[in-house]
């Protein structure tokens, strides 16, 4: 791969965003309109958070209540019970609801390496790029890397058979 090679590459340009207040149907419906995975969520030109697919399948799955005991006329909450990030996002309506905040995000200039690297040890699916202002530039994903690698091969392959 060419880990030497620039975000600014393989990055897209023009990304599908949304608002803070913008609803969670709509989050979902553009997500599965654009056939996409994830959509920054953008205030005043700048990346505030992000809302993944994963976010929103978190909201139809089983939901394990946290579980209180009573003492003395007060409630305690059994430690480990209830997922409190899954709980918000099962009662999210807006994107600033359901979104993780604040976004990791990488510039245009960052390497493919360093995107890879980053997408590996966090699990990340996409990236919003951003300037030194913080403001959307475009989003790296982890198909555009893959589509790199195969480029890189093809290339690769075609360079074998001219030199034979």
């Amino acid at each position: 791969m060419a880990i030497e090679s620039r975000v600014r590459l393989i990055m897209t340009s023009n990304v599908v965003t949304v608002t803070p207040d913008t609803s969670v149907d709509e989050v979902a419906r553009l997500i599965w309109e654009h056939k996409i995975g994830s959509v920054p969520v953008v205030e005043n030109g700048h990346v505030v958070g992000i809302v993944t697919d994963y976010d929103l399948i978190t909201r139809e799955t089983d939901y394990d209540a946290p579980v209180f005991f009573s003492f003395l006329e007060a409630y305690f909450r059994i430690p480990g019970t209830g997922d409190e990030e899954q709980l918000r996002r099962i009662l999210a309506i807006s994107a600033r609801q359901l979104m993780s905040s604040p976004a990791v995000t990488v510039g245009p200039d960052d390497t493919l390496q360093d995107v890879a690297t980053l997408m590996y040890d966090k699990r990340l699916n996409a990236l919003p790029v951003v300037d030194d202002d913080n403001a959307l530039v475009g989003i790296v994903t982890r198909a555009d890397v893959v589509r790199l690698m195969v480029a890189d091969e093809n290339l690769f392959e075609r360079l074998g058979d001219e030199r034979e």
